[in-house]
């Protein structure tokens, strides 16, 4: 199975492999525990959470330009 390059699904996978659990995460950002489990089950996330979970998780979001563009 090849793996996604989603946007969503890469900040899935820095969550998974953080230090930290997903109840340290919503208290610490204060993203309701139902939101972030559906977040990691596939479904979407507002901007606001995912800009608290970029943020939490000192992540760096870099766009990258595209050939032709």
């Amino acid at each position: 199975m090849a793996a996604s390059n989603t946007f969503a699904d890469q900040l899935r996978h820095a969550i998974r492999d953080s230090d930290q659990s997903r109840y340290r995460i919503c208290k610490e950002t204060g993203i309701d525990q139902a939101s972030l489990s559906r977040f990691m089950n596939g479904a979407g996330l507002s901007l606001d959470h995912i800009e608290r979970l970029v943020s939490h998780l000192a992540l760096e979001l870099v766009k990258i330009k595209k050939k032709g563009n």
